[in-house]
């Protein structure tokens, strides 16, 4: 699993794995900000129903 510098220097590139993973993923729920990370992991968690692992794990 990638750390948070790495995840944020790959962002675009996770979103995109995600969004085709994910259909139901909107931009809206891929929104990062800087300082807001907990909110956006807590959305997609909740509209994906996995945990963070789960879903970081797309990533690899």
């Amino acid at each position: 699993m990638p750390n948070q510098e790495e995840f944020k220097g790959n962002w675009n590139e996770f979103k995109g794995k995600l969004k085709q993973e994910y259909g139901e993923l909107t931009e809206d729920d891929l929104t990062y900000e800087e300082g807001k990370e907990d909110e956006m992991w807590g959305r997609l968690q909740k509209k994906l129903g996995k945990t963070k692992k789960e879903i970081m794990s797309t990533f690899e």
